[in-house]
């Protein structure tokens, strides 16, 4: 079985593990540990029903869902079968700009959804050397200056993500404000960005009327631990909406997404105590990282972190599988990382330290 390119592959793990895929501890998928949240549990029970007809093709009661929550008229989302879908729309039309600048290390999908166009990729590096020196905020907002400076025709397009997967950066919503004067599209991948409360989440979802080139893709299954059902939605123009629709399946989310999605939006409680959860356990996860000698955990405002370190991953990835039953998500599938980084997600403290201490186990000079 070859190597994965996204993290969550139990099968691939539990095969070189020698154990059963439910024996593993995933730490490769940044998933919600506390979920999924007995209000989507419900809604899919209560919703079996419904299978034995076609889902509504215009989603509108999930739509009227998504309109109260964001206050936008319904016409102004567009459901899909996870964000994954959604972003190979827009990778559709981001292929018809002159190019599409992309701030690397990024998602492996983005190449993928945007070669698959014959679209021109311009990449902007930020550099995730060791954590010393400047701050990761100082090296993101550089970056970002230099993606203004490089506007060379007035249908360019940019691809971003905040919080910035693999790095776990918020990016600043007022430098990226500036670049809707500039790009003729600006799709913003904002998957983790839920992980915040709304307060902190620097997101551009209140500009969407204001600039028709702009478009928000957000996704339900990350913070709802629901990846398997596939659940995200767009938020841009009706125009650009309606010809995404064309462009796929008519059918694209089934009916016990779309319960469970307007279950899961309406649990505050759930959101909450996820609100509560994550930045104690991050930090805990973040302070015995640094604690351990060779790791170099960066700050993040996301459910994940992005971890330099002195071994060589791949060699670290199979002694956790072996020794622990343990995956965690190596960067190869990010060229400008390689085999000196991985990405953990953030889980509940008795397993962030389960992984502490595999990882104190597992050091090279200890396996060799």
């Amino acid at each position: 079985m070859s190597r994965p390119v996204h993290g969550g592959n139990l099968l691939w793990a539990a095969d070189l593990a020698g154990c059963s895929p439910n024996h593993i501890l995933d730490f490769s998928a940044s998933i919600n540990p506390l979920g999924p949240p007995q209000s989507a549990i419900a809604a899919i029970q209560a919703h079996l029903d419904t299978l034995t007809a076609y889902p509504d093709p215009s989603y509108s009661a999930l739509c009227q869902g998504l309109s109260d929550i964001h206050q936008l008229p319904l016409d102004w989302f567009l459901p899909g079968n996870g964000s994954a879908e959604l972003l190979t729309w827009a990778c559709r039309d981001l292929a018809r700009c002159a190019w599409t600048g992309v701030l690397t290390p990024a998602f492996a999908d983005y190449r993928r959804a945007l070669s698959a166009f014959q679209g021109q990729i311009r990449s902007f590096p930020l550099d995730v050397q060791r954590p010393w020196g400047l701050s990761l905020n100082d090296r993101m907002n550089r970056v970002l200056t230099r993606v203004g400076q490089a506007i060379d025709s007035a249908q360019c397009g940019l691809l971003l993500n905040t919080p910035h997967n693999p790095t776990g950066q918020l990016l600043d919503r007022k430098q990226v404000e500036k670049f809707l004067e500039q790009f003729a599209l600006v799709v913003v991948d904002e998957a983790f960005i839920d992980f915040l409360p709304s307060e902190a989440q620097e997101s551009l979802i209140a500009r969407v009327q204001e600039f028709p080139n702009l478009v928000i893709l957000r996704s339900l299954t990350k913070f709802y631990s629901l990846p398997g059902l596939r659940l995200g939605y767009a938020i841009g123009h009706p125009d650009r909406l309606k010809k995404w629709q064309k462009w796929r399946d008519p059918w694209s989310v089934n009916s016990l997404a779309i319960a469970a999605g307007l279950a899961v939006l309406q649990d505050h409680t759930f959101q909450c105590q996820t609100w509560n959860w994550l930045p104690p356990s991050r930090d805990q996860l973040w302070t015995g990282l640094a604690e351990l000698p060779g790791f170099y955990p960066w700050p993040s405002a996301a459910n994940f972190l992005l971890v330099a370190t002195d071994y060589s991953v791949p060699g670290l990835q199979m002694a956790l599988l072996q020794r622990h039953q343990i995956l965690i998500r190596d960067c190869l599938s990010f060229p400008e990382l390689g085999a000196q980084y991985f990405r953990v997600a953030v889980r509940s403290y008795a397993d962030n330290q389960r992984l502490l201490l595999a990882l104190a186990d597992c050091l090279p000079e200890r396996v060799n």
